[in-house]
């Protein structure tokens, strides 16, 4: 896909794009143990992820990759998931978001992480063409560290994709 060329955007800081989600555990949820289904994580985690590319980039977004999913723990009916979502990385019209989930026993508050996912969103115009995205600005060391992390998986995707294509002639 071609990139539309735009002015350079003022960079937001990770705190504007950060969501919250939660929602409750039912049955329709579940397995036949009473654990959350893993497409349901999936599917929840790729929302906050979304909500996060779009309120960062203001613009709607489109998912480009999984870069991973790992599941940690079960998450059981009746819990409470909580996802926290924000941007780590931008580079020209992609974003890479990291989302954390957790379970809370809504009867003891008791939370535990369950799985951590990072997804890749590209922003797109009103023709569905990739668009630039403002630069983030990391601010806490957390943020840094998260922020390096992403552009040197930038970095190496870039290499891959690039190796890809010349294997392919």
């Amino acid at each position: 896909m071609q990139e539309r060329q735009t002015q350079p955007l003022p960079g937001k800081p990770v705190a504007d794009s950060a969501v919250e989600l939660a929602t409750l555990v039912e049955i329709a949820d579940t397995n036949p143990m009473g654990n959350i289904h893993g497409g349901v994580i999936m599917k929840l985690a790729d929302q906050a992820a979304a909500a996060a590319a779009i309120r960062h980039s203001g613009r709607i977004c489109v998912t480009a990759a999984i870069d991973h999913l790992d599941f940690l723990n079960a998450v059981h009916l009746g819990d409470m998931v909580v996802l926290k979502s924000s941007v780590h990385y931008a580079h020209r019209s992609s974003m890479e978001v990291g989302v954390r989930i957790e379970a809370e026993r809504l009867q003891t508050g008791e939370r535990k992480h369950v799985a951590s996912a990072k997804f890749i969103f590209v922003a797109l115009d009103e023709q569905c063409k990739p668009v630039a995205v403002p630069p983030v600005i990391a601010q806490t060391p957390d943020e840094k560290r998260r922020y390096e992390a992403a552009r040197a998986r930038h970095e190496e995707r870039s290499q891959r994709r690039a190796s890809e294509r010349a294997t392919r002639g």
